[in-house]
């Protein structure tokens, strides 16, 4: 089967930074609903519509096609009392950008912990990286009726809906705390 709009696609990757330094290992295949869904990069879906299971290619996607350029604007140091205790380097907060009252409020990350002050960045992680993906597709399938419904693949490696097998997988959610 051939990868098209509607159909589910497992593609095992690797995803490295544009000199080769590993950034994910892809242990876990990356399973996606195909079609503009925005389940994935776009360039990713371009490059993989068409193929079929067995299909291989390294592809370099360059910021403006993945998560933009890094925006210094996006960094905010907040006094430490403003946040909840205890605080770590990596916890994630929601907020709004700086004098953006009609923005969507958006997540930002603790990237470094003074006595008195927190820098806190908005840019996602890989914002201004031109990252370099290994794709290899593994499995295609007809997406059910549902997920096209919902706009996401649903079961193992998908997403669940309170089903009764769904344990959780903890970790994967942000830590969030609202800041003002």
């Amino acid at each position: 089967m051939k990868i098209a709009k509607n159909t589910v696609v497992t593609v095992q990757y690797k995803l490295s930074d544009a000199q080769n330094n590993l950034i994910e290992d892809g242990r876990q295949p990356m399973v996606y609903l195909h079609g503009g869904y925005e389940n994935t990069l776009p360039k990713i879906e371009e490059e993989l519509d068409g193929k079929e299971v067995g299909y291989e290619n390294t592809i370099q996607i360059e910021p403006d096609d993945a998560f933009g350029d890094y925006d210094p604007n996006l960094v905010k140091v907040e006094p430490r009392s403003r946040l909840p205790e205890p605080l770590e380097v990596g916890m994630q907060f929601e907020g709004m950008p700086d004098g953006e009252s009609d923005d969507e409020a958006m997540i930002f990350t603790v990237t470094d912990i003074a006595e008195d002050k927190v820098v806190l960045d908005g840019n996602h992680p890989l914002a201004g990286m031109a990252l370099r993906f290994e794709l290899k597709v593994l499995e295609v399938r007809e997406a059910t009726d549902e997920e096209i419904a919902h706009e996401h693949v649903h079961g193992a490696h998908g997403h669940h809906h309170g089903d009764e097998d769904d344990e959780g997988d903890a970790g994967d959610q942000f830590r969030t705390q609202p800041i003002h």
